[in-house]
């Protein structure tokens, strides 16, 4: 007979895949999105927040999307002056986010600002599981033509400012690993065999970009735009969960 040690890893291998999906709330009523965060947290760990989203619900969406109990991924993509910048991520870090994007096209300076303030906010805020990340954007997923030598510049430069990880697609981990080795890797574009790219430029199934070294995966469309969404998201943690435990 299996031993209990043997029985278990696979529930282990799931829960360590949920803490590593990221489902992006691609909707524009705050509503829905709560909602649709509720139903799929047995799934999904974290929660995005986007432009639309925000938008839509102010800084209220955040505080709903964490009474769920899933940690929140805000996705804004913050590029202006430092001074600016780290008001702003002030802002986020008081909110409670665990994650914050800002684009590294705004150089080593405004990244530095933005980490300072995402930390202090996150000192005034309610608590979090961990210190708040901020990740830098490098090159996005939807720009087929990416140079590998600005990417590489870009990761580095996100890790001297003090950033805690960085957005790249799947096949650029490689170039991540070696120009800023440490840094959390959040991947979007993941796309599991069979569905379309869409606008993405760069895609990979959930499996393949954990064995390439993802640490964190963006799911979006793949899960909200399937016709059985839940399945589509039972199987997503069923694959990734294969992935880890397989590692």
């Amino acid at each position: 007979m299996p031993s209990r040690a043997c029985e278990l890893a696979p529930l282990r291998a799931a829960n360590a895949a949920r803490d590593r999906l990221v489902l992006a709330l691609d909707v524009a009523d705050p509503a829905a999105a709560v909602e649709l965060a509720q139903a799929m947290k047995p799934s999904f760990g974290i929660m995005k927040v986007g432009l639309e989203l925000f938008i839509a619900g102010g800084p209220d969406i955040v505080t709903d999307v964490l009474a769920t109990g899933c940690r929140v991924f805000l996705d804004l993509k913050l590029h202006d002056i430092p001074n600016t910048v780290e008001r702003a991520a002030k802002r986020a870090g008081a909110l409670g986010v665990s994650y914050l994007t800002i684009h590294t096209q705004g150089g080593a300076d405004m990244l530095a600002a933005g980490a300072r303030g995402l930390a202090a906010g996150a000192a005034d805020g309610p608590r979090t599981p961990s210190a708040p990340t901020v990740l830098g954007v490098t090159v996005l997923t939807s720009d087929r033509d990416a140079p590998e030598g600005v990417l590489a510049e870009r990761a580095a430069m996100a890790k001297r400012a003090g950033c805690g990880g960085v957005i790249c697609a799947a096949p650029d981990l490689g170039v991540v690993s070696n120009a800023a080795p440490g840094l959390l890797r959040v991947v979007p574009g993941i796309r599991p065999a069979g569905v379309a790219a869409m606008d993405q430029g760069r895609v990979a199934t959930p499996s393949a970009a954990l064995s390439a070294g993802a640490d964190l995966l963006v799911i979006g469309r793949a899960v909200t735009a399937a016709s059985d969404p839940l399945a589509a998201a039972a199987a997503i943690l069923a694959e990734s969960g294969g992935a880890l435990d397989g590692a």
